[in-house]
């Protein structure tokens, strides 16, 4: 089973699943392809979206689970 931190950069969040895509967005995280994704963590880019990151990360490996 796959799980993220705060720590892991979004583009590895997306490349792990594809379908954990619509948690970024329904918070706002609209730049999933730009370059920041590339490079940013859950925690850097939930700071600057105004997210609590340890619900996004409780959320995403809850999905991850499931697979």
């Amino acid at each position: 089973m796959a799980s993220v931190t705060k720590d892991t950069i979004i583009m590895d969040v997306l490349r792990l699943d594809q379908g954990t895509a619509p948690f970024f967005l329904e918070i706002g995280m609209h730049c999933l392809g730009c370059p920041s994704a590339s490079g940013e963590s859950i925690e850097q880019a939930c700071a600057v979206h105004g997210v609590d990151a340890d619900e996004l990360v409780a959320k995403l490996n809850e999905y991850l689970a499931d697979k």
